[in-house]
């Protein structure tokens, strides 16, 4: 079955809407509407970014700015995360791992799959695929690159985060790394939207150093605080503004 999708490497700025192309999958095809949906994520990427408007929805704590961070902190170390998009059934969802508990600042949390660059790795994107590899088993065929959200800065860890979003036309059959990941979960896009599933309870933050009230995303019986929150609320954030809701119409 045929799936159009508007392919923005090919396009130039000055005429987006000019190339598509059309992916052969053994999947169910999700066609207007998932074309429509992919457009408007693109047209919201050739404007202004929520940025830090939306990431401090979910903080209650003081926490830098990507752009203070480079200034205070330049020799801040680089990473990225993968905010893969698929469908699944009728919804659309991006992919979340909960990391194995350790003696370390990150330890039992809930992040995207992504990590520090590797000497292979050409540049951040690749980083970003390669680690979804090698945590979550992710083969990045027909990947439709869609833009990079707003940076993270994570102080305790001194972590410069770039979340690259993509998509692909089909829901992908992932394999956790028992290493690295405690468990897999996929999230619906139309949770991001449900304000009843975001919380307050107290946390000890590294930060501040102090036990406080934080926000969090209460996801699958998961807590997602901190960094991976914040880039969930910019997603969030543009769906809204795009009229979008993350529920797929099912075509035949």
């Amino acid at each position: 079955m045929k799936i159009l999708l508007y392919r923005s490497d090919f396009i130039p700025d000055i005429y987006f809407p000019a190339v598509v192309i059309y992916l052969q999958i053994q999947a169910p095809a999700y066609l207007c509407p998932m074309n429509e949906l992919l457009l408007a994520l693109q047209v919201a990427f050739q404007k202004p970014l929520p940025g830090w408007e939306a990431q401090q929805k979910m903080l209650n704590y003081l926490r830098p700015q990507a752009h203070e961070a480079m200034r205070t902190d330049p020799e801040a170390r680089k990473g990225a995360v993968l905010v893969l998009l698929y469908p699944k059934g009728n919804e659309l969802h991006t992919v979340l791992t909960l990391r194995h508990p350790y003696n370390g600042t990150h330890g039992a949390q809930v992040s995207f799959p992504g990590g520090k660059p590797e000497p292979e790795d050409v540049d951040l994107w690749h980083t970003a695929l390669r680690e979804a590899h090698e945590e979550i088993g992710f083969v990045h065929e027909a990947l439709q690159p869609i833009g990079m959200l707003t940076e993270v800065y994570i102080p305790p860890s001194r972590f410069l985060v770039s979340p690259f979003l993509a998509f692909v036309p089909y829901a992908p059959t992932f394999a956790a790394d028992p290493k690295e990941v405690a468990r897999i979960i996929e999230t619906p896009i139309s949770a991001l939207l449900n304000e009843a599933l975001i919380g307050e309870k107290k946390m000890h933050v590294q930060v501040v150093n102090a036990t406080v009230n934080v926000k969090y995303y209460d996801i699958d019986g998961e807590t997602v605080w901190g960094a991976t929150a914040m880039m969930l609320s910019e997603l969030a954030e543009i769906f809204r503004k795009e009229g979008l809701s993350g529920t797929l119409r099912l075509e035949n």
